[in-house]
């Protein structure tokens, strides 16, 4: 348990009033993200929540993975979950299908994530709940804003492909070149 006293992400998002995050502060923040997602996955735990709230700030702008109530331990790393949960803005669309899902559902929540951070709004939003899930089957998203980089934006869409064996393993998202050469930042040398 750590004490977050920088609160947590969505009330960052919202603080910032459409004004955007720097792509620095964006990708550092979503690496720390990602090494706790692998922390998690490499025990064979999905998260099944993975949102902006529940993303908590330390003061010094440290990123941490938290509220694992809903998460759940999988017996292999190919078993599949079956149950539906999450918050909907971040459901992926094998969950909203109530098809199985496995570790590439948090890949998609994680993508929501990153998006909302250089958006500043989610993803996929509608008026109610079947429209949004239309949405989300659909996969279709606004493109974010062009000051982003082509890295940055092709991560995005990558996380966000509806089919789950399209999209990226959490250690494939690591070895990216302009992921990986930050993860030294955020990771002391032993680990």
């Amino acid at each position: 348990m750590d004490y977050c006293d920088g609160g947590d992400l969505h009330t960052r998002i919202q603080a910032q009033h459409g004004a955007l995050f720097n792509e620095e502060l964006i990708l550092d923040w979503f690496v720390q993200i990602t090494l706790a997602l692998k922390h998690v996955h490499d025990r064979k735990v999905l998260h099944r929540d993975i949102k902006s709230q529940n993303v908590f700030l330390t003061r010094d702008g440290c990123a941490k993975l938290g509220d694992f109530g809903i998460s759940k331990v999988l017996n292999t790393t190919c078993e599949l979950a079956r149950t539906q949960i999450g918050t909907p803005y971040y459901l992926s669309p094998e969950i909203c299908q109530q098809k199985p899902y496995n570790n590439k559902s948090d890949v998609w929540s994680l993508g929501c994530v990153l998006y909302e951070l250089t958006a500043l709004r989610h993803a996929f939003d509608a008026n109610n709940m079947n429209d949004l899930i239309m949405r989300i089957v659909r996969g279709s998203f606004n493109p974010i804003p062009p000051k982003f980089s082509a890295d940055l934006r092709n991560l995005i869409a990558s996380m966000l492909k509806r089919e789950p064996r399209e999209r990226p393993s959490v250690n494939t998202i690591l070895r990216k070149p302009f992921i990986y050469r930050r993860i030294p930042k955020h990771l002391a040398e032993d680990v």
